[in-house]
């Protein structure tokens, strides 16, 4: 057996093993859901029921933390993915040494610890009179998500063509007609990538929100509250939802871009042969 065989034997075993880690856990949590077992666990099986979906329905407590988070991340959205977008055009705009400590300044806040932006947050802004709830909670996480949106715009903004923008200019485009309608439709897919990565961090931050959240529950502050009263397995049955939910969404996105992408190639198609 030559070295390009045992090469990609080893790399089917390293993806079946990678696979194996990262769905494993999902799929015990998900088989936790239907035990009958009062504790998240598969061993020992106690019996196959549903009623863990009729506590979850049930707690009033759970439903209140899981519009909280949803809440807060619509809010780190309409914050962070704008100052985020505002960040990368900004940082394509400096020349010289002044590039890199903007760029360190703006990534600083992902290298600071969570607890450190949390306390903080709260110190600053009980100062002017703002203390906990869901307002400081946005405020916090936007403070280190906006990181993450500007280093996926900036990533697409290096692949842009400036010609372009130069080009509508001289054409008698006013800034705002331009970047609305040249520089915005091409950064359209990274800024959609950042806001979904933005709404997933902000809703399963922990470390930051525990300090401003106040009196305002978060999903992951109510299970990390549950962790110490009693967890039941009412919690595997909304990450099972929640998996379903995204796994229906990916489907239906991934469904939507072939069909695209045949009407796309039948339209090029007429136009060959009207040609």
């Amino acid at each position: 057996m030559n070295a390009s065989r045992w090469l990609s034997l080893g790399l089917r075993a390293y993806l079946v093993i990678f696979f194996v880690y990262l769905f494993l856990p999902l799929v015990i949590m998900a088989a936790a859901t239907f035990n009958a077992s009062r504790f998240p666990t598969v061993t020992p099986w106690t019996g196959t029921t549903l009623q863990w979906f009729s506590a979850l329905w049930a707690d009033g407590g759970m439903w209140d933390a899981l519009f909280n988070s949803a809440v807060v991340a619509v809010g780190v959205l309409c914050l962070a993915v704008p100052i985020g977008v505002a960040s990368a055009l900004f940082l394509t705009t400096v020349e010289g040494r002044g590039k890199s400590f903007v760029y360190a300044l703006i990534l600083s806040p992902l290298l600071t610890p969570g607890v450190i932006i949390g306390i903080s947050t709260l110190i600053f802004w009980r100062g002017w009179g703002l203390n906990g709830g869901i307002v400081l909670t946005v405020i916090a996480q936007s403070a280190f998500i906006a990181a993450y949106v500007m280093l996926m715009v900036t990533a697409r903004l290096q692949r842009f063509d400036r010609t372009l923008e130069r080009a509508a200019l001289d054409l008698g485009a006013s800034q705002w007609q331009m970047f609305r309608r040249v520089l915005l439709p091409y950064l359209r897919p990274a800024i959609l990538s950042a806001a979904v990565l933005a709404f997933l961090q902000s809703l399963e931050n922990y470390n930051t929100t525990l300090f401003v959240a106040g009196y305002d529950t978060t999903l992951t502050l109510y299970i990390a509250s549950k962790v110490r009263t009693g967890l039941t397995p009412a919690v595997n049955a909304l990450a099972l939802i929640m998996i379903l939910f995204t796994v229906a969404m990916a489907m239906v996105y991934e469904i939507k871009r072939r069909r695209e992408a045949r009407l796309a190639v039948a339209r090029l198609a007429v136009t060959d042969e009207s040609a």
